[in-house]
């Protein structure tokens, strides 16, 4: 198919923290790296690095990216830093004032990095400029897409469009296409082989698209707002060209949260009967298991792990994110597939670009989580213990 989305109050502290960054001698950036370079104060690792994290909510999904920014920073200080990492988050993910109280409470605490996962790329660029006045490094994660007015040190994430496109191709696998999934032709990916969108297009070259054959719904997050149209769109853009898939009624959005989620499956539901149904896909992990649990009280539950045809009359979930939780309900069958996002490696490298930026050390521009399938066959790749390569943090202290 060829697609590819690939304030006042602080000028003083400004002036202050521009003077520092000018001290740090920079060797500027090019296009894959940003940062300064060449060390910074002598001895910097012996003090404090404090990294002020503000995730969206407080659900798990960034409770996980959360606890790999602490774990990341534990690795660093066994090594012989002393990196604290702050967390703080609006109670929910539509507060987005109190996202940008938060980081303006981290400008004025003088916090050395600033690492945000944004509610709304837009709501929050206005603390961030201020961050930049502050002369205060920002890393954005959730998103690869570069933001307009704002400057930001490092970008780890994901295309949200693709991880949704892979949702869809996982949909269309299950209901007849080739795959891992369902009845149709099976594939045969290596055990440690990524299902991301460069595989699945690979895959449907040349496929049928009349074998494919489902009607479900689409719970949508904060709908108008970058994050939810992206998700929507490269969910679409797949299944635009699959007439055997119809999506019944417009999506409905949930907030990416949990019990709205519940109450928007419930409204498919009542609205559906069996046989209208055939599959639900949330577009996050809160919301798709709010789905789980609305459609397993009412007893239409696909919990068939995904490896056998679908069953008449039964609801199948796929959704994105991948936490711990919704790992285990896709080896319990409850969730059929689910799109990895990467918390983990958020946390990870949000903490060493950090304390590499704390440094005044290079960082790379932009870090792609690329999104990839998760599902019964390759659920334990994971969690528990997923793999991350190893942190040089030896190489950093001496650097810094």
């Amino acid at each position: 198919m060829g697609m590819r989305r690939t304030g006042a109050s602080i000028a003083s502290t400004a002036v202050l923290a521009a003077a520092a960054a000018m001290a740090l001698g920079a060797c500027g950036s090019d296009d894959d790296t940003a940062g300064g370079g060449g060390g910074g104060e002598e001895g910097r690792y012996k003090e404090e690095i404090t990294i002020g994290w503000t995730p969206p909510d407080i659900t798990g999904v960034f409770k996980t990216a959360t606890d790999f920014f602490q774990q990341s920073a534990d690795e660093a200080n066994k090594a012989g830093f002393k990196v604290k990492i702050v967390s703080r988050s609006p109670a929910t993910h539509t507060a987005f004032s109190d996202q940008l109280a938060i980081i303006e409470n981290f400008i004025s605490q003088k916090v050395d990095v600033i690492a945000v996962s944004p509610a709304d790329t837009q709501a929050v660029k206005p603390a961030i400029k201020q961050a930049n006045q502050a002369g205060i490094p920002v890393i954005m994660v959730n998103l690869l897409e570069p933001q307009d007015d704002i400057e930001v040190a490092s970008y780890i994430g994901f295309d949200n469009s693709e991880a949704a496109s892979v949702s869809a191709y996982s949909l269309l696998d299950y209901y007849g296409g080739p795959g891992v999934l369902g009845a149709g032709e099976k594939a045969d990916p290596k055990p440690d082989q990524y299902l991301d969108l460069e595989w699945w297009e690979k895959t449907y070259e040349g496929a049928d698209a009349d074998s494919v054959k489902a009607r479900g719904s689409i719970i949508e997050g904060i709908a108008g707002t970058f994050f939810s149209q992206e998700r929507v769109d490269g969910f679409n853009e797949v299944i635009k060209d699959y007439p055997g898939i119809q999506v019944q009624g417009k999506p409905l959005a949930a907030d990416w949260n949990r019990e709205k989620g519940v109450k928007a499956a419930e409204n498919f539901l009542s609205r559906y009967g069996s046989g209208e149904l055939d599959f639900m896909w949330a577009a996050s992990n809160e919301m798709g298991l709010g789905a789980i649990n609305a459609t397993n009280r009412r007893g239409r539950l696909d919990s068939s792990g995904g490896e056998t045809p679908p069953e008449k009359g039964k609801v199948a979930i796929f959704t994105n994110d991948v936490t711990p939780e919704s790992t285990d309900a896709i080896r319990k069958g409850e969730l059929i597939a689910e799109t990895h996002h990467g918390f983990p490696e958020w946390g990870w490298f949000g903490t060493e670009y950090a304390v590499k930026l704390a440094c005044g050390q290079k960082v790379p521009k932009t870090k792609d989580i690329r999104p990839r399938t998760v599902w019964q066959g390759n659920a334990d790749q994971f969690y528990p213990e997923p793999e991350l390569p190893a942190i040089d943090w030896q190489k950093i202290k001496g650097d810094c």
